[in-house]
Formats: C-alpha cells, structure tokens, sequence
C-alpha cells in the first residue's frame, strides 16, 4: 500500500518521528507540495495524508488507486468529502486534539491585553524602572479579569474549554451557538450573538468556518461591541472582514484584536491588520504544542490502521 503524506512538515518539523505511519506501508513523505506538484506525487497513492494541500473533485477524478484520504486536522474542508464519497474513498478527520492548547492559547492572548507582561519585562530591561521616581511602573492600564464578561462564539469542545478556564477566573461567562444547548454547566448562559457582542468585554471565536458564517464579524457587528471590548479568533481567519476590523481598531471602536488565524496564510504582506492598532498577531499556533502534535499523530497512525483492519474512526461525510 502506497502511503503519501504531502505536507507533514508543519506536524513534524523533525521532533515527531513517522515510524509507526511508516510501518503501515510503503510510505513517501513530503515536508511540502505545491499545488504543481500534487499529481505526480499521489498519481498512484492508494493513501494520501494532508493537512492544507488541497484535494479537490477533478483532482479524485485522476487517482483510480485512490482509497483513503487522512486529514490532520479536525477541519477537513480542504477535501472534496462529496467526490471521494461518491468513490467510496474513506475520509478521516482528527476530532478534539488540541482543545486545551487553543483554550491556552485564547486565554494567553487574553492575559496579554490585561497584563502586558512582555512590554513591561522589556521596559525593565530598557532602564525605566531603574529611572522612576515611583516603586511601581506601568506602561500599560493593568486589568483584572474578575468580574468581567467573556463572550464565547460557538459552544463545542473549544469553547467549552475556555468558558470553564474563564470560570475560574471568576469571569461571567456567555454564549452564542449555532442550536440551543441543553446541558448548559452552571455559570454559563446561553445568549444570541447580538447580545453576546453587545454585552462582552472579550469575546472568542470558537467556531468553524461555514458559508453561512463567512465574515459574519464585520463592521456592523463590530459597533455594536464595547469600545474596551477585546476580539480573540483561533477559529479561522474567514470569520472576520479584515478591513473592517482594522478601520475598527484604527479608529479605537474596539479595544484591541488578538488574533491567531488571518484570512490567508501566511498573510500577504498588505493584509491590513498586521499593521492595524492594538492588533496582537500569533502565526496560527494554537494547535502547536508538542503535546497536541503527539496526540495528532498518533491519532493519524491510528485512523489509518483502523481503516486497513476494516473498522475506521472520525469517517467524514459530505
């Protein structure tokens, strides 16, 4: 069985191995594929691991050997899961491997608002402090997350993970998703997104990117939020009209962005909120701890093996 993995580097830079995935079949591997590449490299792979490499119908339509696609990722919208259904070609995604490294992540962009810790820790460095007249020194308003409200958009395993870290903070914690949700835990309140962004001082999207949701946070939504209102997006950088959440931020109608994921990535270097104010930018890194990349690819090698011994796990379908 011929085993082609297209982009591995961003999962295994060099500190994972591929040995178990390896001992699978005859397995090639890429640390990228450009899109002119794609054919001549799976033309005639019966396994094809991706993870941003795109596989679309006309693509499936050229792979008769074609019987699997792995995804490493849980978002699998690179793949065209109709065509390969329709060819009784297996789909699998990667579900729920880096809920606590996103909820970490959410809130580290959240502490940074509130606390500055770096630009204070560089002001020291600097001779600020050294030259104060005063014991204390601030560069920046320091915040206390007690008591404040933390705005949740889409209530699944992330954002479970980062209401009930808000929880402990002492935070209010609201949300709004797509169906109402019964087994709501005590000390979260389910609301519209209306009153989620008119009500919250942070708010974090959580998530998925659909055709319905497509930068839905736009400028009307966005003058609705508190001026001291912070946005957090580890979802997907097509939720948001970047233009506008730049005029926004430029403008001071909202506080500050704190964004892991951009619209294209990486950005062009015109993408309007990389130089907007207040706008705290990570290269979608979420989802990169070591922990969370050792679950991801143990759970690769696994939905692969379940698939040869006949009964697959996380099957996708259109």
């Amino acid at each position: 069985m011929k085993i082609v993995v297209l982009d591995g580097y961003a999962l295994n830079p060099g500190d994972l191995s591929w040995e178990n995935l390896a001992s699978l079949g005859d397995c090639q591997i890429y640390d990228r594929t450009s899109s002119e590449e794609v054919y001549g490299r799976i033309s005639d792979a019966e396994v094809i691991i991706t993870n941003k490499v795109l596989i679309n119908k006309s693509l499936i339509g050229q792979l008769p050997a074609l019987k699997y696609i792995g995804v490493t990722a849980t978002g699998y919208n690179v793949v065209d899961v109709s065509a390969a259904n329709e060819r009784h070609i297996v789909v699998t995604n990667i579900p729920a491997y880096s809920t606590d490294s996103v909820a970490q992540l959410v809130f580290s962009h959240i502490l940074n608002v509130a606390n500055r810790v770096e630009l204070h820790t560089n002001s020291v460095k600097e001779g600020k402090w050294t030259n104060s007249k005063d014991f204390t020194f601030r560069e920046s308003l320091q915040i206390e997350l007690s008591g404040k409200t933390l705005g949740i958009v889409g209530f699944g395993q992330i954002g479970r993970k980062v209401a009930e870290i808000g929880l402990a903070f002492g935070m209010k914690v609201i949300f709004k998703n797509r169906s109402v949700k019964s087994d709501v835990p005590e000390g979260m309140t389910q609301k519209s997104q209306k009153e989620v962004f008119a009500e919250s001082d942070f708010i974090s999207l959580n998530c998925p990117l659909t055709p319905e949701n497509n930068e839905f946070v736009n400028r009307e939504l966005l003058r609705t939020m508190k001026p001291s209102a912070v946005l957090i997006n580890t979802g997907r950088g097509g939720l948001i009209n970047e233009q506008d959440l730049a005029d926004a931020l430029n403008s001071g109608l909202i506080a500050a962005a704190c964004l892991d994921v951009l619209s294209t990535e990486p950005p062009l270097p015109d993408n309007p909120l990389i130089s907007a104010c207040n706008c705290f930018i990570t290269p979608h890194i979420a989802w990169a701890t070591i922990e969370a990349r050792k679950r991801l690819m143990n759970i690769t090698v696994d939905n692969l093996r379940l698939y040869i011994s006949g009964n697959p796990q996380n099957v996708v379908k259109a």
